[in-house]
């Protein structure tokens, strides 16, 4: 049976190769998606790890006593401490490091790096080996800065140059005294490091005559374990923390390897999508197989080869077909991380030097998914194979469906399509994450209950084409009835698109109506023309909000700060505003009340009210940072949303209370302007605030737009990798047509010769598959709707300005990319029928 199974594979390479390279695709996908991310992660582990060879022992400032008060000073890391740190036995040496965020801006005054990749330090003088000089000379001063390779590269500067940056800040303006190289994390992920001396990193980052960690190094013969065993013992106890470099390194190490598995989990989505689309290919090409060669397999059985032998000869085939696709798949693997490595960096993003990491999971996984995957779907053909009588079989008396299966599979798809549709509704009632299980079942169910009836459904949806098809005379019907002769093949082959086209309008259908949602929000909640805020989301001075209040042209500023109160013995978060302006700078709906914030009155949104047991003129006592009570009212309860939200009160009442003015700061704030939104105004504020790259101002549309560039970026994405899947169900419309065109051999020859010409034979192979690839788009296009909606309804839950909005431009464009796959598909397929010699194929069996 291995002999006559490896005869039959070898007998039908051509009919083969399309299952072949869609199996290799979906293999390809996972193990490229193995290497690639394994690779980075080695990379950035290996990069990572580089930042530890200066340091043995890191220490760090402790969690304090527990008897403390809680107004006593946490513990800080003095130059005493580092003194004392530097003469420990086994020390060889001891620096101070001081960090912080410092942004840089590059020539055209646009920041530099991510944001909260915007980085600065200390240099340590002579004995800091933590960054090697390539240009220049060590900071030393206010007015000199070092900057990183990499960013110098960048934006173009050279030891000498002037620099722009800010540190939480007025904007400084110092010279480029040298330029270092780095292994700095942030660095790699394209960031940007600045190195100041020491007194003005600590000046600068408000670590005045302290440090944010001690480095020590061990001297020659000491391990880290006996050097933090004498750190321990000679620093006081529970001011410090200390942790040995290996320590910091395997941490390291598991952080990245954690960020990594999102980044995998997320690729192996999409693969195991591909792979699930090519099952439909690879049970198609081996039924057909198997009923092109019935009359064989009834001769195996007559002469003694059982049922079992039949199953195992075709699940053989689909080891040899598996085996040669996983390994194919595998190589091809490799190739893809190594590209995608290359292409991540020629688009701009910066990655760490490394070796391509194949491991043996990599190999083990790529094998075992292409085997595996291949015999479990060529299963059912071969087990439906060995159940034909060989009598029947013999007789070319083909066993058809029967119309007891029929009803029981059209009953077993209503029943799931029921079942999936059921508990999709239900999601969309419950709320936030509770209904994103529930909702992904009911999407599996929906999907497998349609897949299911999708031979009942090709008769009329196809059927509904007639009209259309009749245009095109004898090959327009005859193309009609091809595509409905064996619904089973034809929903086999329609439904691997259809699973491609549902997961792309759904994604569209959300991202349009989440899009349209966010800038009703925008427009809704917010009148003031600008909101200010720090790039790295950080806190913002609240000088920023006194000097835009003096900026000619503004009538309303209002600072939004953070501060933490405690409400009947719990906490609760509020948040400072400028009573009399927010109410010409917000436009929030108010339920119950008044809008009204100043002295002891305050709004709070719908879901504090509710929680607290709260209605307008409701009142309550908080107690501040300082312990101090005060009686407020509550004067109107409004409709919270992303931009506005929680207890607000008036920053004249809160900021009295804070136990340390140096703690705060502002998260935004909102600005009006008697000229509105322009580019002139725009620019006036920015060189108020000294044309500052670490503060963004952005208008209403600007905040828009940004979270659009997020969406449009993740969408694009997203197309690119579900373009694999479509890609392998046009693989399994040609592998269909190829083979439904050499089954019908004797049919076509006879068409040829009652006069249907070449053409006439290439319009209805194109036709054929034309009809069916439509038919997929339509199913998969109405299930990515209806998903999208039922998505919607579980985040409008979340999101009050959320509804549904139906991209009809992009969905008449899946539909015509339905159609595109549907001709291209036919063009080999129709030539070969085409040219097919007309004796011969009349001849043919």
């Amino acid at each position: 049976m291995f002999r006559t199974a490896l005869r039959n594979v070898l007998a039908h390479k051509a009919r083969l190769l399309m299952t072949v390279l869609a199996v290799m695709l979906g293999v390809a996908f996972v193990s490229g998606t193995l290497v690639f991310t394994n690779t980075l992660s080695n990379a950035l582990q290996n990069s990572s790890a580089k930042g530890f060879d200066q340091v043995d022992v890191a220490v760090r400032p402790g969690a304090g006593d527990d008897d403390a008060d809680a107004t006593s000073k946490p513990p800080e890391l003095t130059r005493a401490l580092l003194d004392e740190s530097a003469k420990v036995p086994g020390a060889a040496s001891a620096i101070g490091v001081v960090t912080g965020f410092t942004a840089i801006a590059d020539k055209d005054g646009k920041l530099i790096g991510g944001g909260f990749q915007s980085e600065g330090a200390n240099y340590w003088g002579d004995k800091d080996t933590r960054y090697p000089l390539k240009d220049g000379a060590a900071p030393k001063g206010a007015d000199q800065v070092a900057l990183d390779a990499r960013t110098a590269e960048r934006a173009g500067y050279q030891v000498g140059d002037t620099v722009r940056l800010s540190v939480d800040g007025p904007v400084l303006s110092p010279t480029v005294s040298g330029i270092f190289t780095t292994d700095d994390g942030n660095v790699t992920a394209g960031g940007s490091l600045a190195l100041f001396d020491t007194a003005t990193a600590q000046r600068l980052f408000g670590k005045a005559g302290t440090y944010d960690e001690i480095d020590v190094k061990a001297a020659a013969g000491t391990s880290q374990t006996a050097l933090k065993a004498a750190l321990d013992k000679a620093l006081p106890r529970n001011a410090v923390e200390t942790t040995t470099a290996t320590k910091l390194a395997d941490d390291q190490a598991k952080s990245i390897a954690s960020g990594m598995s999102g980044l995998k989990q997320g690729l192996l989505v999409f693969a195991g999508i591909a792979l699930f689309v090519g099952t439909f290919i690879i049970a198609n090409t081996f039924t057909m197989l198997v009923a092109q060669r019935t009359k064989e397999l009834a001769l195996m059985r007559a002469v003694g080869a059982s049922r079992r032998q039949v199953t195992r000869s075709v699940l053989i085939e689909a080891f040899v077909v598996g085996a040669v696709a996983a390994v194919t798949g595998l190589v091809t693997g490799i190739g893809i991380g190594a590209g995608l490595r290359v292409l991540i960096v020629k688009l701009g993003a910066t990655l760490p030097d490394g070796p391509l990491i194949v491991t043996p999971g990599t190999v083990g996984a790529a094998l075992a998914v292409g085997i595996l995957i291949t015999m479990l779907a060529a299963w059912l053909p071969g087990r439906r194979a060995a159940k034909i009588p060989p009598v029947a079989a013999m007789s070319s008396v083909h066993a058809t469906a029967t119309t007891k299966s029929l009803v029981l599979r059209n009953t077993l798809g209503a029943l799931v399509s029921g079942a999936g549709v059921a508990v999709v509704l239900a999601a969309t009632s419950m709320k936030g994450s509770d209904g994103q299980a529930p909702m992904g079942i009911g999407a599996a169910l929906l999907i497998t209950g349609v897949f299911i009836l999708t031979p009942l459904l090709s008769r009329p949806l196809i059927a509904a084409a007639g009209p259309l098809m009749r245009g095109f005379g004898v090959a327009g019907k005859l193309a009609r009835q091809n595509s409905v002769r064996n619904p089973r093949r034809t929903a086999a082959t329609a439904s691997a698109l259809m699973i491609g086209l549902t997961l792309i309008t759904g994604m569209t259908v959300m991202a349009g109506s989440l899009q349209q949602a966010i800038d009703k929000m925008a427009s809704a909640s917010i009148r003031a023309d600008y909101v200010v805020s720090m790039a790295n989301g950080n806190g913002l001075s609240p000088d920023v909000a006194e000097k835009l209040a003096k900026t000619p042209g503004v009538t309303a500023v209002s600072p939004l700060s953070d501060g933490a109160v405690r409400i009947d013995d719990t906490s609760e978060w509020v948040t400072g505003v400028t009573g009399p302006a927010i109410g010409e700078l917000t436009k929030l709906t108010v339920d119950d009340g008044t809008f009204k914030v100043g002295g002891t009155q305050v709004v709070v949104d719908d879901d504090v009210a509710k929680s607290r047991g709260w209605k307008a003129g409701s009142a309550f006592t908080v107690a501040f940072d300082d312990g101090q009570k005060q009686r407020l009212t509550v004067a109107g309860v409004y409709q919270g949303n992303d931009v506005v939200s929680g207890l607000l009160i008036d920053n004249t009442v809160l900021a009295p209370h804070r136990t340390n003015a140096a703690d705060h700061t502002d998260k935004r704030v909102m600005v009006k302007t008697s000229d509105g939104a322009t580019s002139a105004t725009k620019d006036r504020l920015a060189k108020a605030l000294g044309d500052n790259p670490a503060i963004k101002i952005q208008s209403r549309k600007d905040i828009s737009n940004e979270i659009a560039q997020t969406f449009t970026l993740v969408l694009n994405m997203l197309y690119g990798l579900l373009a694999m899947a479509v890609l392998v169900a046009v693989l399994g419309v040609i592998n269909t047509l190829a083979m439904s065109v050499f089954e019908r051999s004797q049919e076509i020859g006879m068409l040829r010769a009652i006069g249907l010409d070449r053409k006439g034979i290439k319009r209805m192979v194109r036709l054929e598959s034309l009809v069916i690839s439509l038919f997929g788009g339509v199913l998969g296009i109405g299930l990515g709707v209806f998903f999208g909606w039922a998505a919607g309804e579980l985040l409008g839950t979340s999101m009050p300005t959320y509804e549904l909005v139906l991209p009809w431009a992009r969905m008449a464009l899946f539909l015509l990319l339905a159609a595109t796959v549907g001709i291209l598909a036919a063009l080999w397929p129709a030539r070969r029928a085409a040219r097919m010699n007309m004796l011969t194929a009349i001849k043919s069996e």
